[in-house]
């Protein structure tokens, strides 16, 4: 079974979607056989990724970092963010009480560690927060693991 995860931007402008998209789904589309897909299930990247994954008929593992990792959400995300839960084949919980830097960056590692490549949308600039997506791309890089960096040239994350 092939095992590809994602860190990526809870926030990305509206106008890269499309691109993105399509550049998890050729990667995604790439692999024969089995896949498992790791997702924290944020907003935004992982999201995104867990939703074309399950379209591809990858199995989902939720990733989820803290007791109160719910509490992250806000109310409209919060629906989203269940039905993802609900959809997935596994649930891994890293038994942090609170959502914090160090359980993002641990949720982060984990998945990096557990994949066989990770996929970053990424726009390239710092974390902004222990455990953001620069942060796991050096992580998993110096686990000489493969990360595949998707961005859209010119685009700008707010």
């Amino acid at each position: 079974m092939k095992r590809i995860g994602i860190t990526g931007h809870r926030i990305i402008p509206p106008e890269g979607y499309p691109d993105i998209r399509a550049a998890i789904r050729a990667v995604l589309g790439r692999h024969e056989g089995s896949l498992e897909a790791f997702s924290s299930l944020a907003i935004g990247a992982d999201q995104l990724f867990a939703d074309i994954a399950l379209e591809c008929g990858a199995t989902l593992t939720a990733v989820i970092p803290s007791d109160d990792y719910e509490d992250a959400f806000a109310p409209g995300e919060l629906v989203s963010y269940r039905d993802y839960r609900r959809r997935a084949s596994r649930e891994v919980r890293l038994g942090f009480r609170h959502s914090t830097d160090e359980a993002y960056y641990a949720a982060g590692a984990y998945i990096a560690d557990n994949c066989d490549r990770l996929l970053a949308v990424w726009d390239g600039g710092p974390s902004r927060g222990l455990g953001g997506t620069a942060d796991i791309v050096h992580y998993a890089r110096d686990l000489g693991k493969p990360v595949t960096v998707i961005w859209r040239d010119g685009m700008s994350r707010p």
